[in-house]
């Protein structure tokens, strides 16, 4: 725990939430019961991928019984117990970043799962927004996968200064950076952990924070960053929640980009290069 505390406070920049620092070091010893009860809500341990996933650079270590749910745009991970995405994971290309259809704004639930999912009523009177993990803005490219973004599987309960604002220019900046770079690859999601807040008749877990994952990964050009943002409003950059691939990993349980050859792996992941990034 010493260790990772002292990891977390040199990755974190100067001016970002210490209620946030502690509740990632916090993550490492609490990590939902539910989690490590039950594989299938577990994403720590396994196998990359099934037959027809192999390659896929932007899937994170899958554990045995973890079901993969993949849409047009993303692929994710249910936790059940939670009633959130364990994770979920796209490719996105310059030209995705160009708009092509409009938002849908019609929240439904996921047609790929059989479990109890968060819905409309769930939110009602909540003063929660649902909030996406993979944007609109990055499905819209496609009819298709703009409808599916509006999943409730792909959907988590934010405060509306959040979603609307510092979450919202993260968004901004990864699309910024996919239309820059020519591809990248996102996992994004929820920090789930015991004993947090629920809402609705459907025991909906709010998240206290979210983290975002980036990697580039092209012949001359291999970068990797990582965001963990409390669920409150912030004025502050985003470029002040930038932190390591490797810190994200050891606040979520989450072993990200494992195709990875494990020297780069080493290297884009447990270090930060902050002026390697264009930053919007």
């Amino acid at each position: 725990m010493r260790q990772v505390t002292k990891l977390l406070t040199r990755t974190l920049l100067h001016g970002a939430s210490i209620y946030a620092l502690l509740l990632i070091c916090s993550c490492q010893t609490t990590l939902s019961s539910s989690q490590t009860a039950n594989e299938s809500e577990s994403s720590t341990s396994g196998t990359v991928a099934p037959v027809g996933f192999s390659g896929r650079l932007e899937l994170p270590l899958l554990a045995h019984s973890d079901k993969l749910i993949e849409h047009t745009g993303f692929t994710l991970v249910y936790n059940t117990h939670h009633r959130n995405a364990q994770w979920v994971a796209y490719e996105l290309t310059r030209e995705k970043t160009i708009k092509g259809v409009e938002r849908t704004d019609k929240f439904i639930a996921d047609p790929k799962l059989s479990e109890v999912t968060a819905l409309d009523k769930d939110y009602y009177k909540s003063s929660y927004d649902r909030g996406h993990l993979a944007p609109a803005a990055d499905m819209s490219w496609s009819e298709t996968a703009m409808k599916e973004s509006f999943y409730f599987s792909n959907i988590s309960p934010q405060v509306p200064s959040f979603n609307r604002g510092v979450w919202k220019r993260l968004e901004d900046q990864v699309r910024w950076w996919a239309a820059s770079d020519s591809i990248i690859y996102v996992v994004t999601g929820p920090v789930l952990r015991d004993n947090l807040q629920r809402i609705g008749p459907n025991q909906v877990s709010v998240p206290e924070l979210f983290y975002k994952v980036i990697l580039v990964y092209k012949p001359h050009e291999k970068k990797g960053i990582g965001f963990i943002m409390k669920n409150e409003g912030s004025s502050l950059p985003v470029k002040n929640f930038a932190i390591s691939i490797d810190s994200v990993q050891r606040a979520t349980g989450i072993n990200f980009f494992p195709l990875l050859p494990d020297d780069e792996a080493k290297n884009l992941e447990q270090s930060i290069c902050r002026t390697c990034w264009n930053w919007k």
